[in-house]
């Protein structure tokens, strides 16, 4: 069974034995009527993935990959707000009548700032850093700007990514290690997405510097799921579960600015049938 599932499946059953609720609260999220979306939620959860052991993909239902690695494309490749650039739809409900998003994601990581070393946008940095002081305590990327905060129109969720060195005695390379801070996670709509997209997003990085993708550790302030979920996760964590899937990069690719889609390799993904038309509050 794929170690995703299991750390899932142990997450939602804690939330839904042992969290609190916002039912009577106010909050802010509507449902497409108007009622108020309340969640039952647990505060500070963790999860750590290896992907020196496996990849990790839920099994319970179908995690979509590719689609999952071209929005972490638009966001720290492309370094794009607007979703033309985007090749699918799940952020349609924030766009405006030009496509953009305002001053959320892509934008924040394409902003430059002039260093000794010469100018720099974020994920330039985190490059830059990792070819040149691995081990530096420093290497991030950080989406959540507060002066911008009044020209988004979502706070970014998944804000910050924090890369950090280690290196094993025996070991021929040098091991890239990921934090990924999440403020707030929708768990039925978005957590394997997430996972699965720092992942790959880890594991790019990683290729591009020479190092090995290893721990991405996963932290979430408010980890919450919807009233009109709960239904849907309960059935989904009884599901059957198989082993993780194979996922890797195309050798080939050493410029972080060169992946497509097309460089991800998926092999024997054996799943669940997928949850279809999960409402979404807004």
């Amino acid at each position: 069974m794929s170690k995703a599932d299991v750390q899932f499946v142990r997450m939602c059953r804690d939330i839904l034995d042992h969290g609190t609720t916002t039912e009577g609260e106010k909050v802010r999220p509507r449902w497409e009527d108007g009622t108020p979306a309340h969640t039952i939620k647990n505060f500070g959860v963790t999860a750590r993935y290896d992907l020196r052991e496996e990849f990790p993909a839920l099994t319970l239902r179908r995690t979509a990959l590719k689609s999952a690695m071209d929005e972490i494309l638009w966001i720290y490749q492309r370094k794009s707000n607007n979703i033309h650039d985007l090749n699918s739809h799940i952020w349609d409900e924030w766009a405006d009548e030009t496509g953009s998003i305002g001053k959320a994601y892509g934008y924040q990581v394409g902003q430059k700032s002039t260093y000794p070393e010469g100018e720099f946008d974020q994920m330039d940095r985190v490059l830059y850093d990792l070819k040149h002081t691995p081990f530096s305590r420093r290497i991030m990327t950080n989406l959540y700007t507060f002066a911008d905060l009044h020209e988004m129109n979502l706070y970014p969720c998944a804000y910050n990514v924090i890369y950090n060195v280690t290196h094993r005695a025996g070991d021929e390379k040098l091991t890239l290690n990921m934090v990924l801070m999440q403020r707030s996670q929708d768990i039925l709509a978005a957590n394997n997405w997430n996972v699965c997209q720092y992942a790959i997003l880890l594991m790019m990085v990683a290729q591009s510097v020479g190092m090995v993708a290893g721990e991405l550790l996963h932290v979430i302030a408010d980890a919450h799921i919807y009233d009109r979920h709960v239904p849907v996760i309960e059935e989904l964590i009884e599901r059957p579960q198989f082993p993780a899937p194979t996922v890797r990069l195309n050798p080939e690719v050493t410029d972080f600015y060169a992946f497509t889609t097309d460089d991800l390799v998926v092999e024997n993904y054996q799943h669940g049938p997928q949850v279809k038309n999960i409402p979404i509050a807004i």
